[in-house]
């Protein structure tokens, strides 16, 4: 017998609201907002980063070395020289070869530089034709705004235009200004990339446990080795390359009776770090220092040239056979690349911009959703070989 209170309980379930569906038309306003915010934070990056140069160049380009000289401390590490120790003899050894490198080379590159009011000087009368023209177009514009001028002060009511004339400091100033910065700049890369290198692979490891999932743990291990590889593998070989290119600029003008040819070799050495930029300035420069020294046209030419067809079968044929089947990039990439940093970060930064782009493209290549920046970025063999797969 059932009493009024004790109801069986009901098996129905209770009707579930649903919920709001937006439409088709709000869903579109809300991507296209996600792709205007992150726009808007890329940008503010890009702006924090260029303001924040001073203190992110020397912790980026310590990466950098370390990532370059891990091999060989990880090397001399599985024959008993501790990390520590390899970490500080090989930074050390670099540090005071670069330092004895530029006190070498500073007296006859201080010379030169005082020699580029005198080469301007020679440049300009052996290139009379062009400058007697260039000097009457100047003139016609001199004249043209003392007429503006004339007609402006004629004007009743204009106020009286006060030029001021601001000296702006020597190219010597400049230039020993920015060797100071980008001096304190290395030493504190070193000092970075030597605490770096004697932590061995505890940074690696810290990454690694950061992740809860096994699968993620992986990825992320492999994407640091592959950075590591690719970048010390590129950074190597590319040193390896200039050093061989300085010495033989160097010796080919020497032959051809050029002034501070070692100078030149080193200066080589350092511009080829520059992709295309650096064979640029070079040539130009030797141009320049050529038709001051020479008298006939055919012994003016020959340095230059021999400076082109040098870098050009460098860049043509020798560094896509030592670099180019196990790092394939995009020719144009590596270009804009190399405009781009330049612009955010100046010279450091277009050194810099082809070890930016193999990060990218190493991380890229490891995500299943980036893979297509990978495939971009990657040169034309990379391009047809995932074609064809």
């Amino acid at each position: 017998m059932t009493t009024p209170n004790s109801a069986e309980p009901s098996s129905e379930t209770p009707p579930t609201t649903p919920r709001p569906v937006a439409p088709e038309g709000d869903s579109a306003v809300l991507r296209r907002i996600e792709h205007i915010l992150a726009g808007l934070l890329v940008l503010f990056f890009l702006w924090s980063i260029s303001l924040a140069k001073v203190v992110i160049l020397p912790i980026v380009l310590g990466f950098l070395i370390a990532l370059t000289l891990s091999p060989l401390v990880r090397w001399l590490g599985k024959r008993g020289i501790p990390a520590s120790l390899s970490a500080i003899v090989i930074v050390t050894t670099i540090g005071l070869s670069s330092s004895l490198g530029v006190y070498a080379l500073s007296g006859p590159a201080g010379r030169l530089v005082e020699s580029l009011p005198e080469v301007r000087g020679e440049v300009e009368r052996k290139l009379s034709t062009v400058s007697q023209k260039w000097a009457k177009v100047r003139e016609a514009e001199e004249q043209m705004q003392e007429m503006a001028d004339g007609e402006q002060e004629n004007e009743p009511g204009v106020p009286d235009v006060t030029r001021v004339l601001v000296e702006e400091p020597s190219m010597i100033e400049t230039a020993l200004a920015s060797l100071a910065g980008t001096g304190s700049t290395l030493l504190i890369a070193l000092v970075l990339s030597m605490f770096l290198l004697a932590s061995g692979d505890m940074f690696q490891t810290k990454l690694v446990q950061s992740f809860a999932r096994f699968g993620d743990k992986k990825r992320a291990l492999k994407i640091s080795h592959d950075i590591e590889r690719q970048i010390s593998r590129y950074l190597g070989a590319i040193t390896v390359i200039n050093a061989c290119l300085g010495v033989s600029i160097g010796l080919t003008l020497h032959a051809l009776g050029m002034p501070y040819a070692y100078v030149w070799g080193a200066a080589a050495f350092l511009l080829n770090y520059l992709p295309y930029l650096g064979a640029m300035i070079g040539v130009v420069a030797v141009a320049a220092v050529s038709l001051i020294t020479f008298e006939t046209y055919g012994a003016m030419l020959a340095p230059p040239i021999a400076y082109l067809i040098l870098t050009s079968l460098e860049g043509q044929i020798v560094t896509p056979l030592m670099v180019g089947r196990h790092l394939s990039l995009n020719a144009a990439a590596v270009f804009v690349a190399v405009i781009f940093w330049a612009w955010l970060w100046g010279v450091a930064g277009a050194l810099m911009a082809v070890p930016f782009l193999v990060f990218v493209k190493v991380v890229c290549d490891s995500l299943p959703r980036l893979n297509f920046i990978g495939v971009f970025l990657g040169g034309r063999d990379q391009t047809e070989e995932d074609i064809a797969a």
